[in-house]
């Protein structure tokens, strides 16, 4: 597929602080791309450099072809949906949203129709003449998406424009701004902080840590793959460990975690030129049992600390080793048999689930 946007070797520096640092990734045409990761690690800042409000201190930025690098934003075929909405208070839904046809002095029969349509495909049919503050949260970022839509540009923006909703209207407005994408087929870029709705929502994610790109890729392979620490840690949760080589075994090799467990890792996960590496387990991988499990590796523990979270029960686990690992497992405690702080179980690790990461 044709990529619609390309990024190459692009930095930002604000005076001695590098704020994007040599980064570089292809967008295809038609692909919802989100730029993920915490408060000041350059997510941002990338997207303002893409709808140009900010100039790269070097590389090029490519949109549709185009070299865009030193565009006005004015002159780029992009649009932005802001955190914020940046709705006009006093105009309506309509006018709100026919704004940007207007500047554009776009025939007025065809802004109708297409203000028309966009409404229509946004829901908000019958909140023509309503004026923003007679609008929902949840209504306005549908304003807000409308207006950025109705142009047609070739990239849409997306800088965290769910974060001010509760969360059972942002779950709802996720389900609704990928349904969007899907059905005009226009490249989304969508910057959050927020793992699930970046799992949610993309096609591909792009995890940023220190103005740099730790790991892009699918979510599945971001979630079950993680490259490094950062993304396996801040990707959902995981147990990481600290592993020494035992011996190497044909198709796998035995480690000793931190803690003195011995585990079973298939040899293509372990570093050739290393007998040191870190390992990454997700909670949900530990499987716990008060019967002996069938895995590859398969050890007893206890359950020092059990905590009660809703359908989901997070068991703090001791090995006899010394090892600890936290267990995530479905609420039974209904169950006579359910386990509980103090009991003695099985646990099991498919040989799969050990997957080892760079420390940085």
């Amino acid at each position: 597929m044709n990529a619609m946007i390309e990024v190459r070797g692009v930095t930002k520096r604000f005076g001695d602080f590098t704020a994007v640092d040599k980064v570089s990734l292809n967008v295809a045409e038609g692909e919802f791309l989100t730029l993920l990761g915490p408060s000041g690690c350059g997510k941002t800042t990338l997207l303002r450099m893409l709808s140009g409000f900010e100039t790269p201190t070097e590389g090029t930025l490519i949109i549709g072809g185009e070299d865009v690098t030193h565009l006005a934003p004015y002159r780029r075929n992009v649009n932005q949906v802001f955190q914020s909405y940046a709705l006009f208070p006093h105009m309506s839904v309509a006018e709100n949203i026919g704004f940007g046809l207007r500047m554009q002095k776009v025939a007025p029969a065809e802004t109708a129709r297409r203000v028309s349509e966009v409404i229509e495909l946004v829901a908000l049919k019958g909140f023509e003449e309503r004026k923003p503050h007679q609008l929902s949260g949840g209504q306005r970022q549908r304003v807000a998406l409308a207006r950025a839509i109705v142009p047609r540009p070739k990239v849409l923006l997306l800088d965290e424009p769910l974060s001010a909703l509760d969360a059972k209207l942002r779950q709802q407005m996720q389900l609704e701004l990928k349904r969007l994408q899907k059905h005009l087929g226009m490249t989304f870029v969508f910057v959050t902080h927020d793992q699930e709705e970046a799992l949610t929502m993309s096609d591909r994610i792009a995890v940023f840590n220190r103005g740099r790109i730790e790991q892009i890729g699918s979510a599945t392979e971001i979630y079950h793959k993680p490259c490094t620490a950062f993304v396996a840690d801040f990707i959902g949760e995981a147990n990481l460990l600290d592993a020494e080589l035992v011996a190497r075994n044909g198709s796998t090799v035995r480690i000793r975690v931190e803690g003195g467990l011995e585990l079973t890792v298939a040899l293509a996960q372990w570093p050739a030129d290393s007998d040191r590496a870190l390992v990454s387990i997700r909670p949900e991988k530990v499987l716990v049992s008060k019967a002996r499990i069938d895995a590859e590796n398969v050890f007893q523990a206890r359950v020092a600390e059990e905590l009660f979270q809703g359908v989901l029960d997070r068991l703090f686990l001791k090995t006899e080793a010394g090892t600890s690992l936290t267990a995530v497992v479905a609420n039974e405690s209904a169950i006579l048999d359910a386990i509980h702080a103090g009991d003695r179980v099985w646990c099991g690790l498919h040989i799969d689930d050990l997957i080892v990461v760079k420390s940085t």
